[in-house]
């Protein structure tokens, strides 16, 4: 950063098991009333997997593939080269599946996950601007700048009351 930038706001949207569990099942009605059922799910890793889970069973799919591409490196989210480090065998070209991730921002990782399996529906359930276009379906629109903290990145933590910071 420069002496002349401004430090950049990092905004969050904290999703709770409850509303993760609400958007997936919104998410599966609609699949379900525009495509009907699916031979498989493939979930991409490790994000899509718990929503996965869950579509799976509102739809009543069993079959379960995985795919993982690592486009993200350190906590800090730094984005990197993609590389597909486990591709979707299971799922042939997509003729039949669902792909399904948490997220999609930038649109890196379902652009390669598309690649693959072009005849796939891709579904999730937040999308940013710049990876709406990669996405088919999804419940709810982040804006750009947010940081989503899903409930299997978060703990529980105390919180002290503020009386207690004004007496001190």
């Amino acid at each position: 950063m420069t002496a002349n930038q401004p430090p950049q706001t990092v905004h969050y949207a904290t999703v709770t098991w409850d509303q993760l569990h609400r958007d997936a099942r919104l998410l599966a009605a609609t699949l379900m009333q525009k495509h009907g059922p699916f031979r498989g799910i493939v979930a991409i890793t490790r994000g899509g997997l718990i929503p996965a889970a869950i579509l799976g069973r509102e739809m009543g799919c069993r079959l379960i593939e995985s795919v993982s591409v690592i486009s993200y490196a350190g906590e800090e989210g730094t984005q990197h080269e993609p590389k597909v480090v486990k591709p979707p065998v299971a799922a042939g070209d997509g003729e039949g599946f669902l792909i399904v991730d948490d997220l999609v921002d930038s649109g890196v990782t379902a652009r390669i996950v598309r690649e693959l399996l072009p005849k796939a529906v891709f579904a999730c359930l937040y999308a940013k601007p710049e990876g709406k276009p990669f996405t088919d379906h999804y419940v709810t629109e982040v804006a750009q700048d947010t940081w989503v903290l899903f409930p299997w990145d978060t703990a529980p933590l105390f919180v002290p009351p503020l009386v207690r910071s004004e007496g001190e």
